[in-house]
Parts: structure tokens; sequence; C-alpha cells
């Protein structure tokens, strides 16, 4: 794989998802286009930044990576620029973000980028961003003030919505693949998968019934497929395109459970 695109397939998906299900709830606008290509670039880019942390000590390998990362700093650094001229309170937005990205370069460094609580906070920043996608459709007026306090219901529903399917995704693919060897990895996705759908009713009644019963349908599926435990030698690709199937089975739910 190019050092110019990571080589971590579902990564893509999971930056994806609450793209999709900002969108349901977005006004739109124009800079909900530049949010997205800085969102998908910025992805590269840490790939990027942190093969150099990692590479600090090996001078052929941080060559092969320099180059990367300016070409999609070139492409990122002017659409957050301008993000931030159309949307100042995206600042404080950022703020958090470097703070999230802190900790994917404490696990670089430590060469345990695997490690689940680096995946955690991965979650948390795509999760984050189905209320950002929110917020730049809701102030074209733009200005510093934080504007999530005004944020719907609905928004903050599928923020949580987001980082269950996101966080059980994880674990069943580490369950699957990475430690398929470890047992208590297939005995939490199975319990989570359960859990997230008891969780997914609760969510449902909070966005509103009876629309929100659409919310339920991917965990119903989640759960299923959750009983998928290693051993069972199914491909890698066969797995993606399951949590493929599952991503835009939880995008379409959202949509469908938009009021009428």
């Amino acid at each position: 794989m190019s050092a110019y695109l990571p080589p971590q397939h579902g990564a893509w998906a999971f930056l994806g998802l609450p793209l999709a299900l900002g969108l349901t709830q977005a006004t739109w606008t124009p800079w909900l286009l530049v949010l997205a290509v800085a969102w998908i670039a910025a992805f590269p880019l840490s790939y990027a930044a942190l093969a150099l942390v990692r590479s600090r000590r090996a001078p052929r390998l941080r060559e092969r990576f320099r180059r990367p990362f300016a070409v999609w700093l070139l492409v990122v650094l002017p659409c957050v620029l301008a993000l931030l001229v159309a949307r100042p309170w995206l600042l404080w937005v950022g703020m958090a973000y470097v703070a999230l990205f802190a900790v994917n370069v404490v696990y670089a460094r430590r060469g345990d980028e695997r490690a689940l609580a680096n995946d955690l906070a991965f979650i948390a920043e795509c999760s984050a961003m189905v209320a950002v996608v929110w917020g730049v459709g809701a102030t074209p007026e733009g200005g510093w003030a934080w504007p999530f306090a005004e944020a719907p219901q609905h928004v903050w529903v599928l923020v949580a919505f987001c980082a269950l399917v996101l966080a059980g995704s994880t674990l069943h693919v580490k369950s699957l693949i990475r430690e398929r060897a470890d047992p208590r990895y297939a005995r939490a996705s199975v319990l989570f998968a359960w859990g997230s759908l008891a969780a997914s009713v609760g969510l449902a009644v909070w966005w509103g019934l009876p629309t929100g019963w659409w919310l339920v349908v991917p965990f119903t599926f989640l759960a299923a497929r959750a009983h998928l435990i290693p051993g069972r030698g199914l491909r890698p690709a066969v797995i993606g395109l399951v949590e493929l199937a599952a991503f835009v089975l939880a995008a379409v739910s959202a949509l469908l459970a938009r009021p009428l």
C-alpha cells in the first residue's frame, strides 16, 4: 500500500458514517463540503504524521512519509483555515481534536496503536463529528460562540448512536482478526452488541416514537452478526463487507427516522 493512503480500509467507513449521520440533521451549506474534504483528508495526514512519530529513529522510513505528510497537509490546511474564517467557533473544536489526537501520538510512540484505548480515542473523534457537521450547517452567521448548547436532541442521539455502532464494530473485528485467540474479546463483542441493542431502545425513546424505532434496526442486525465468533474462518474482506453493510444500514435508519 502506498504511503499516501493508509492500509486501514475499515477506517474509511468510520470517517464516512458520522458525516452521513450529521447530514441527516444539518442545514445544507457549501461549507459542509469543505468540512468533509478536511475531515477525510485529515486521516491520511494523521497516518503520515503518526508514521513520522514512530520512525523518528529510522531515517529511511521517515523519508518515505515526509512527502505524503506534506501533500495531505496542503489539502487539509487551506480547508481548515477557510472553515475557521467562516466558523470561528471551530477553533474550540480543533483544540478538542488536538487533545484527542495527542492520545494517538502517545500510543504511536509506544508502538501500540492497536490498543483498545487508542481505538476509543478515534471513536470519540468520529462520533463528535456528527455534532460538528450539524454545527457548521446551523451557524451561517459564524461567530465565536460554541453552538452546541442549541443543538436539538436528535443530534446528541446520533452522537451516541454513532459511538455505539463504531465501538461495537471495533470489538467485533478485533475478536475475529487481531484478538481471535483471546476468547474475552469474543464474549465482549457479543455482550456489547446485545447491550447496544437494549440501549438503542432508549435512544429510540429519546429520539421520539414512532420514528425512533428505526434506530433499533441496525443494532438488531449487529447483535445477530456478533455471533460470528472467532474460529469461523471468515476472510477479512468478508468481515469488512458485513461491517460496511451495518454502517450503511445505520445511515439509512437515521435518515428514515427523521420526523416527517
